[in-house]
C-alpha cells in the first residue's frame, strides 16, 4: 500500500486519457508529423487523423461521463466492472464510441444495429449495460431501447447519441492531451464483450480482457507486419471477433488507415473500390478480410460481368485485386474452387484464418509461405499451448494468454468450457500433419457416424464444391435406423453452368440435379461410404449468420426433418443402387 498513488489526488481531467498501452500508443501517433488519416468512413464521407480522433474521443467520453448516474460514476472511480453498449455499424462513430468507453475505464459491448428491440434488449440486459451509445443510423432503436429497459430492468438506463459530440470545431494540439499519472488500467479487467454467434447454442457474452485491445492486437499486428503504410478496407460486422479483434484494434495501434464501409454487402461497389485503389495511390489498399460468402459473390460478379468487358477495362479490375499485400478469409474454410479462382486472379493465396471468439487466433498462415498445404489453417501461433485429444487428430484444446476471462453472468458455462487441466474445449476436431493443422469440423455438427465410419462433413463439402455446377453446399448427418446417420447434402447450383447438355445428364423427373448424377460425379473424388445418400436442392443462397456461417444447427433439421422419407423434395439413395426421385422441386 506504499504506492505513491495512494497518497496523492487522482489525476483526472477533461483532456486526460487513462494510462494504458492503447491510449499511450494513440497519443504518440497523434504527435507524428505530418499527420495522416487513420479512419476513413465511406458512409459519413469523412477522413480523420489521430489527433482529430482523440479530440472527438475525449469530447464523447466527457459527455457520456456527465450523463451517467452517481452509482455508475463511483463504480468507474473504484475501477469496478462497468459495461456500456454501442449500437453502431463499423465507421467513425463506432471508433469514437469504443475508445470513449475504454477511456472511461468501462468495457465495450458492441451490438448490431439490425436487431429488433426485444433481441437488442436481451444483449443489453445480459451485459447489465449502464447505457447504450447510439449511431445516427440507429437513433430510433436507441430511443425504443431506453423506453423498454428504463421501464423494466434499469430505471437509469439511457441512450446517448454519438454523432452530435464529434467533429469538434477546434482540434486539440498534441500537448493539450495528457496521460494520467495514476496506476495503469488493469489489463485483467473486462475490455470488450463479444456475443458468440449462437450457431451451436444460445449467444453467450464472451468477456475479453482489457489486454485484448492492445497486447492481443499487437500480436496480430506483428504477425502481419502492419505499419503506418498499411490500409485495410473494412466491410465486416464490428460486433464479432474478426471485425473488432483482427480488423480494428491491430490496424488502429499500427497507425494504419482503416476504411469503413458499413451496411449491406455490395459486390459491384467493392469491385469498383478495388479498381479505384489500383488507379489512385491515395486510395490504395494493402489488406482486405472477408468470409467465403464475400469471395463467392465477388467471383460470381467477375464471371458474369467483369470478364466480359473490353480487355483494357477488365485488366483494371484484375489489378485492383492484385493491389493487396494480403487478403484474409475466416469464419469457415474457403471452398477449393473459390480459392483456386482467387489464387490465379490475384497471383497469391488468400490467407485462411482459424480462431474463435473465446480464444482468438491460434493458427496463422505465415505471409509468403508457399509450402502451406491446401486446406491448412497454418502453424501454431507462438506462445499458445495446444493439445489434440487423440494424438494427431482429435478435439482441439487451447491455453492462450489472449483467451476470454468468462462468459458474462454464467460461471457454470465458463467452468464447463474447460477440461480438468484448464484447457478450453473448442469442440473442433483438428488434424495435425507435420507442423501444419487442418480443421476436420465441429465435433457436434461436422462428424458424421455412418455405417461404422467417421466421416468429416467438411471433407465431403470440399469435394462437392469442387464440382463446377455447385454454388454452395451444406453436409450434415441425419439420423437413420440402418446407417446410424446418413450423409445429407443441401446444395445450391451455379446457374451459368446449367447448360442443355448438362441438363441431359444431370436432370430427371423435373429435378434439376439428381442424387444419382451427383454421386456419379463424385465417384473419383470420394470413397463410397462418404457419398451423400440424401440430397436436397435449394434456390438461392443458403441461409447464414451475420458472420457468413451457414446455420447448420438450425438448417439441418429444417431441410432434413425426421419425416424426410415422405418429403417430395428430398432424394434418397437406397442400398440397391437406386435413388428415389418422387416429385418436382
Amino acid at each position: 500500500m506504499d504506492d505513491r498513488t495512494h497518497f496523492v489526488p487522482k489525476h483526472r481531467g477533461r483532456n486526460v486519457l487513462p494510462c494504458h498501452g492503447l491510449f499511450n500508443r494513440l497519443l504518440r501517433l497523434a504527435g507524428r508529423r505530418p499527420p495522416k488519416p487513420c479512419i476513413r468512413d465511406v458512409r459519413l464521407n469523412c477522413e480523420r487523423t489521430h489527433l482529430e480522433l482523440l479530440t472527438d474521443v475525449l469530447n464523447l467520453r466527457n459527455a457520456v461521463e456527465d450523463r451517467l448516474n452517481d452509482t455508475t460514476r463511483r463504480a468507474l472511480d473504484n475501477r469496478e466492472e462497468v459495461y456500456i453498449s454501442v449500437l453502431v455499424p463499423g465507421g467513425y462513430e463506432f471508433t469514437c464510441a469504443v475508445l470513449a468507453i475504454l477511456a472511461l475505464g468501462a468495457a465495450v459491448v458492441p451490438i448490431t444495429v439490425v436487431l429488433p428491440v426485444q433481441e437488442a434488449a436481451y444483449f443489453i440486459n445480459k451485459s447489465r449495460a449502464a447505457a447504450v451509445l447510439v449511431s445516427s443510423s440507429a437513433t430510433d432503436l436507441g430511443r425504443s431501447l431506453q423506453h423498454q429497459i428504463s421501464s423494466t430492468t434499469n430505471p437509469h438506463f439511457q441512450h446517448i447519441p454519438i454523432l452530435e459530440r464529434l467533429f469538434a470545431a477546434t482540434t486539440l494540439a498534441p500537448l493539450d492531451i495528457t496521460l494520467s499519472s495514476d496506476q495503469y488500467l488493469d489489463d485483467n479487467q473486462p475490455g470488450v464483450v463479444i456475443f458468440t454467434s449462437g450457431t451451436t447454442g444460445p449467444p453467450k457474452g464472451s468477456v475479453m480482457r482489457r489486454a485484448y485491445t492492445f497486447d492481443g492486437a499487437l500480436a496480430v499486428a506483428e504477425h502481419y507486419h502492419l505499419s503506418e503504410a498499411d490500409s485495410i478496407l473494412h466491410v465486416l460486422p464490428v460486433h464479432h471477433a474478426t471485425g473488432i479483434g483482427i480488423m480494428f484494434f491491430p490496424f488502429l495501434i499500427s497507425g494504419a488507415l482503416i476504411e469503413f464501409r458499413s451496411g449491406g454487402f455490395d459486390e459491384a461497389w467493392l469491385w469498383e473500390r478495388w479498381r479505384e485503389g489500383a488507379k489512385e495511390e491515395t486510395k490504395r489498399m494493402t489488406f482486405f478480410s472477408g468470409v467465403p460468402t464475400i469471395y463467392m459473390r465477388m467471383r460470381r460478379h467477375y464471371q458474369r460481368v467483369l470478364s466480359r468487358l473490353e480487355e483494357g477495362v477488365r485488366r483494371e479490375y484484375v489489378e485492383g485485386a492484385r493491389q493487396f499485400r494480403a487478403c484474409l478469409c475466416g469464419t469457415s474454410a474457403l471452398p477449393r474452387p473459390i480459392n483456386e479462382f482467387w489464387t490465379e486472379l490475384m497471383q497469391k493465396r488468400i490467407l485462411q484464418r482459424y480462431g474463435a471468439t473465446e480464444f482468438g487466433a491460434v493458427f496463422k498462415v505465415v505471409m509468403g509461405d508457399d509450402e502451406v498445404p491446401d486446406g491448412s489453417v497454418g502453424e501454431r501461433v507462438p506462445g499458445i499451448e495446444l493439445k489434440l485429444s487423440d494424438s494427431d487428430e482429435g478435439e482441439l484444446l487451447v491455453k492462450s494468454p489472449w483467451m476470454f476471462s468468462k462468459y458474462l453472468g454464467d460461471s457454470e458455462a465458463t467452468a464447463r468450457a474447460h477440461n480438468e487441466d484448464g484447457f478450453y474445449k473448442t469442440g473442433d476436431i483438428v488434424r495435425k500433419e507435420g507442423k501444419y493443422y487442418f480443421i476436420v469440423g465441429r465435433a457436434s455438427l461436422d462428424i458424421i457416424k455412418s455405417g461404422g465410419y467417421k466421416i468429416s462433413a467438411l471433407d465431403v463439402e470440399r469435394e462437392v464444391l469442387s464440382l463446377p455446377y455447385i454454388s454452395e453446399v451444406m453436409v450434415v448427418g441425419v439420423a437413420d435406423e440402418e446407417f446410424g446417420q446418413r450423409v445429407a447434402a443441401l446444395v445450391s447450383l451455379q446457374k451459368e453452368e446449367l447448360t442443355d447438355q448438362w441438363r441431359e445428364s444431370h436432370s430427371r423427373n423435373d429435378f434439376l440435379l439428381t442424387l444419382e448424377a451427383l454421386r456419379q460425379d463424385l465417384r473419383s473424388r470420394l470413397a463410397g461410404y462418404k457419398m451423400p445418400t440424401l440430397l436436397r436442392v435449394m434456390e438461392g443462397e443458403l441461409p447464414k449468420t451475420g458472420t457468413g456461417k451457414v446455420m447448420k444447427k438450425a438448417l439441418g433439421p429444417a431441410m432434413f426433418p425426421p419425416t424426410y422419407h415422405s418429403s417430395p423434395v428430398v432424394q434418397i439413395w437406397r442400398r440397391d443402387g437406386r435413388s428415389e426421385v418422387r416429385a418436382r422441386l
